[in-house]
């Protein structure tokens, strides 16, 4: 999930399902049935911003269909394809201690226990095994590479503080 403002994009209309209007959505909730619990939905494509109810929706195969109130034909539905789906930041569920929502963790300050800036979380990937920053260098950074680094809680992840906008990894440098 990524952050804009105050929402935040928790997925995105892939194409039509269907002939009475029905989408496809690409979920990037954990799990992605997830993006079913949120019912006022803000789509942005092209710089437009068109208000949805979610009306119904299920699990298709490997992916999720959406019917949103009001859309009842496929041509209709079309032009809703490649759209940004967003919620109010505030109505996403409080995490645990310590946990973080992946837009929390982008554009930290990545440092080193040494103290050594290695740059910015630009992004995570989900490999299956355990999530991974995509740590980009800066200006301030120690070089101008880019480093793929485990997000492991306790193991590599040191600490994380949101408000100081820094991470801590135990990671070496080289790698």
């Amino acid at each position: 999930m990524t952050q804009t403002s105050q929402e935040t994009v928790i997925g995105r209309v892939t194409s039509v399902f269907g002939v009475k209007g029905w989408l496809k959505v690409f979920s990037d909730t954990d799990p992605k049935e997830g993006i079913l619990n949120y019912r006022d939905w803000t789509l942005v494509l092209d710089g437009k911003r068109i208000p949805a109810k979610l009306e119904d929706g299920r699990r298709q195969g490997q992916g999720i269909v959406v019917k949103l109130k009001g859309l009842d034909d496929r041509e209709v539905a079309r032009t809703y394809a490649g759209a940004e789906i967003r919620v109010p930041t505030e109505q996403l569920p409080a995490l645990p201690d310590g946990e973080f929502y992946w837009f929390q963790l982008e554009g930290l300050d990545v440092f080193t226990v040494e103290d050594e800036c290695l740059g910015k979380v630009h992004h995570l990937l989900e490999t299956g095994a355990n999530d991974v920053l995509v740590v980009r260098a800066t200006a301030g950074s120690i070089d101008q590479r880019e480093r793929l680094i485990p997000y492991l809680p306790d193991q590599v992840v040191m600490s994380v503080d949101l408000s100081g906008s820094r991470m801590v990894v135990d990671w070496d440098p080289e790698f």
